[in-house]
């Protein structure tokens, strides 16, 4: 896909010369807007991001979602995923999770299986739940501690079974390094830091303070799991549930189908209302067919990316669709990932030569435009804390410098370079900004050629595998990243810490290991003083642009369709700016 010129799809064209500008087109929103009523009527553009749209407690009907690929996974241990961390609270109840709101009010965070808070010692480093009394599983059976202790053990310490997601536990716990998973470990007693004193009781040992930790444990990572119906890497088939939905059926690939889940007690769950009858999630759906479904209220688009190219003009510039469209930052950063460790990008000259050869405004038109994203230059995007304005590799209207990276080549003591930039296969954005980038890169002597791969297996076989990549010359990897937790570290560690590079599901992929940047998320984290750690994020942000690991594109935006036969519709920063799943009911038609 190499070219003179950058080559982007006709469908992303059209959509930018529709579009012009995000000000002009949806900037037109007051107050009057706003969906007082809940009546199901069109509320305004922009309306789910200030409030709940079409608020209703009705009961009964089928709700569905619709998915262009396949998920990570479906195991609440075993994804990554905002959209199944969103989804998965249905049947899977983490200590913590976010309280149901518009905008940075979803970042709040509440008790969920938790009673209420942890209760911090040690200066941060132990950490104690009470579980709610009466919670249970969908066969009637108790939920204890024991069962929370289990699910994190399964989730962070079987990496070589369930590895797609973050491993923060394997971390931070004391011991957790020497620790090989409850499928290696025969005995009962598991990982001695974290202690069940009684059925209700966790508590956690860290071998550092974590100041952070309530958002850590909002992860479905915490949700229980009884270790005698748990098959490992199958598990995902005969899902336990803890939530208010269970699954009635499961086709990989295909779909799962979520029914009401009796054993569920509202007296024990004050955030969940378990509004409709059955939940289908349908998988491998085409995209646009996805846009007809959502548009006609149908159907909720589950990877939360928002409308294709092709359908945003005609949505945006038909004023009946767009008062029902929604707007949004999802405290994501759409980048690419430089590959330190593929020569010769192990060389920060050559890394510093990528940065200012490409045109991010080549880039951010093919992604859609302003409405799709604003133009970056740093890791934290502005709605994470520790964000600092800043641009160490400007260029003259972002179109980059194509003197200044040859220069950098030449320092690096290279006249060219042929590469490889890996992207998602089933993400047309990702394609076309890919494209634009290597059309950039060909202009100072970097030649890169595309890799597609699908999203489902990004991480576990491809990007995501230091092996695989450095194997097939990747030395260029498309990504979009948010937050873990509304925090600079809940962004950056898993990015940036060297600690955090695993073998598979790995999302470090520039494989970035900073002995310095790994001292500063430490310091950070043990750090109580909000002002104080929130600098110590801007440092880090700064110290890897100096490092030139990675290419910060746009602060990611998103441009959701509202069905209109959907109620409790709020667009919440806690998972990237989607709807929030957990209360999403079916008006009458």
């Amino acid at each position: 896909m190499e070219g003179k010129a950058p080559i982007m799809r006709r469908s992303a064209l059209a959509a930018m010369a529709a579009i012009g500008s995000v000000s002009l087109l949806l900037a037109g929103c007051s107050k009057a807007d706003d969906n007082k009523d809940g009546n199901g009527k069109s509320a305004g553009a922009n309306a789910a991001t200030k409030g709940v749209v079409n608020v209703s407690d009705k009961k009964g009907g089928t709700l569905t979602y619709e998915l262009s690929d396949v998920p990570d996974s479906f195991d609440p241990g075993n994804t990554y995923y905002a959209y199944m961390y969103n989804l998965s609270r249905l049947y899977a109840r983490p200590l913590m999770t976010f309280q149901p709101g518009a905008g940075q009010k979803g970042n709040t965070l509440v008790p969920d299986l938790a009673a209420s808070k942890g209760v911090p010692s040690d200066g941060g480093k132990t950490w104690t739940y009470k579980l709610r009394t009466g919670v249970k599983y969908e066969d009637g059976t108790p939920i204890t501690s024991k069962d929370v202790k289990y699910a994190v053990e399964r989730s962070n310490f079987a990496r070589d079974v369930l590895s797609l997601g973050p491993n923060y536990f394997q971390q931070f716990m004391a011991g957790g390094d020497k620790y090989k998973g409850p499928y290696k470990d025969k005995s009962d007693k598991g990982l001695s830091s974290i202690e069940t004193p009684d059925d209700t009781t966790i508590v956690f040992h860290l071998k550092q303070a974590f100041q952070e930790f309530d958002y850590l444990v909002a992860a479905p990572q915490t949700a229980p799991v009884p270790k005698a119906k748990d098959t490992g890497v199958d598990y995902v088939k005969h899902i336990v549930s803890s939530g208010s939905y269970k699954f009635q059926s499961y086709e990989e690939g295909k779909q799962a189908v979520l029914v009401r889940n009796e054993n569920w007690d509202a007296k024990t769950d004050p955030l969940r209302k378990q509004l409709p009858d059955k939940i289908v999630v349908k998988l491998k759906v085409n995209p646009e067919t996805i846009d007809k479904d959502v548009l006609a209220g149908n159907a909720i688009e589950l990877a939360g990316t928002g409308v294709q190219a092709s359908t945003q003009a005609q949505v945006i510039t038909d004023a009946a669709k767009k008062a029902n469209t929604d707007n949004t930052y999802g405290g994501r950063l759409v980048y690419l990932a430089i590959n330190t460790t593929v020569a010769p990008f192990d060389k920060v000259e050559c890394r510093k030569a990528v940065q200012y050869a490409i045109d991010k405004f080549s880039v951010q038109t093919a992604e859609g435009g302003p409405i799709r994203g604003e133009i970056a230059s740093t890791v934290l995007p502005p709605d994470i804390p520790g964000y600092s304005k800043s641009d160490v590799y400007a260029t003259k209207d972002n179109k980059g410098d194509a003197a200044k990276a040859k220069d950098q080549l030449k320092a690096c003591g290279k006249s060219s370079i042929s590469t490889n930039i890996s992207a998602r296969s089933d993400r047309p954005q990702e394609i076309d900004a890919a494209t634009a980038i290597i059309a950039s890169l060909k202009k100072v002597g970097i030649n890169a050629t595309l890799k597609q791969y699908p999203s489902g297996k990004y991480f576990t076989d491809y990007a995501g595998v230091p092996k695989f990549t450095k194997k097939q010359n990747i030395g260029l990897e498309m990504m979009q990243w948010g937050a873990d937790w509304p925090s600079g570290y809940g962004f950056l560690q898993q990015i940036l810490n060297g600690k955090a590079i695993s073998q598979s599901g790995n999302t470090n992929l520039s494989q970035y290991d900073n002995k310095d940047v790994n001292a500063l998320l430490g310091k950070a984290i043990g750090t109580q003083d909000d002002t104080e750690r929130n600098s110590l994020y801007t440092q880090i942000d700064k110290k890897t642009m100096d490092d030139a690991v990675l290419v910060p594109l746009t602060y990611f935006k998103v441009l959701l369709a509202r069905p209109q036969n959907y109620t409790n519709l709020v667009s919440t920063a806690a998972f990237s700016g989607q709807y929030d799943y957990l209360n999403i009911g079916v008006a009458s038609k």
